[in-house]
């Protein structure tokens, strides 16, 4: 009587193990089912589509380990959120490829000017500045899968120099630096530095527009007739003393301000909303544009920055990077190598 009492707890067990055995599978398939839901769904609002089904089960693998990071990330407490953005079926050395393109000046192509108008300026500066609600920032754009994020840096702080002297917003022309400025440390979708750019627009005596000149995502043959009729132009440029966030909030107060970063990491290339506070170096790989600064709900000064990676991007295709933070470079390096264009 006991032997069968004991074969029959036994064959309980057994019951039991087997039904959560499958329970935990069948919560597996379902798990898996609903990421792979997910995709097709992040496929189809971003319009990706794979040459065949080897290619598409291994961006979905990248998929689902990126959508698992965010996840975890979202669950921990963090000042910013991560999304499932264009960027989700792609490793971090893919996105580091194909969407950057800031070259870090060298020991010849450092700037000797010295001068900075902004130095001796004693005024409290405003506790935040948006420049784009005073007209002087145009509508965010895309750069695509070219490495010219130092045009599009250039360009959006030329415009805005050209709103606040002339009174005209003007959307500029990012293809006429990718094609035309060649001959010195820009080199189009393969890099260049926001400074050279400014160059360029000097000597080219200014950019034409936007329509005129229109982006298309690829280097090309420079259209002299095209690039010939300028809409706005530069004097000059300066560079904001390096390493000195006080000194960059004096520029960004006063005008837009070409700033390159170390966007290379994963939460930057899944950021989604909140005051971005890292994890970053200061290998500098991006072109950005500083188009104001301010404070968060919580207190937490922040850096408002406009990126060139289409308004399906972070906040619309903006970001809040911290600021004043405990590093002279700033976060992400954003203090080390800013400059803006004069009128």
């Amino acid at each position: 009587m006991m032997a069968f009492c004991m074969i029959k707890s036994l064959c309980m067990a057994l019951l039991i193990l087997s039904i959560w055995t499958s329970y935990a599978s069948a919560s597996r398939e379902l798990g898996e089912m609903s990421v792979l839901e997910r995709h097709e769904k992040w496929m189809a609002q971003y319009g990706r589509a794979y040459k065949d089904a080897a290619e598409k089960r291994q961006r979905f693998e990248i998929f689902k380990s990126n959508f698992e990071l965010i996840q975890t990330f979202n669950a921990e407490t963090h000042k910013f959120k991560l999304g499932l953005n264009q960027f989700a079926d792609l490793t971090n050395d893919e996105f580091k490829a194909m969407y950057h393109g800031f070259k870090r000046k060298s020991g010849a192509a450092m700037s000797t000017t010295k001068r900075f108008k902004y130095e001796n300026v004693t005024a409290v500066q405003p506790v935040s500045m948006d420049w784009r609600t005073k007209g002087a920032v145009t509508p965010v754009k895309d750069q695509g899968q070219c490495g010219c994020c130092w045009a599009f840096s250039a360009v959006a702080a030329t415009e805005g120099i050209t709103k606040l002297s002339t009174g005209k917003l003007i959307s500029l022309s990012e293809q006429e630096l990718v094609d035309c400025d060649v001959n010195g440390e820009d080199q189009g979708c393969d890099g260049g530095l926001m400074d050279s750019a400014f160059d360029f627009i000097v000597k080219n005596r200014g950019l034409t527009t936007e329509a005129n000149y229109p982006y298309k995502g690829a280097d090309g043959a420079c259209n002299t007739g095209k690039a010939g009729s300028a809409a706005a132009s530069i004097s000059g440029y300066e560079d904001v003393p390096a390493n000195d966030e006080a000194a960059l909030l004096k520029a960004v107060a006063n005008q837009p301000v070409s700033v390159a970063i170390d966007a290379g990491g994963n939460a930057f290339q899944l950021y989604k909303e909140g005051v971005f506070t890292g994890y970053c170096g200061t290998d500098l790989d991006h072109g950005v544009t500083a188009v104001g600064y301010g404070v968060a709900s919580d207190g937490t000064k922040y850096w408002l920055i406009k990126n060139s990676w289409g308004s399906s991007w972070g906040e619309s295709g903006y970001i809040r990077m911290e600021r004043d933070v405990n590093s002279e470079e700033g976060l992400c390096g954003i203090a080390m190598q800013a400059s803006y264009p004069t009128a």
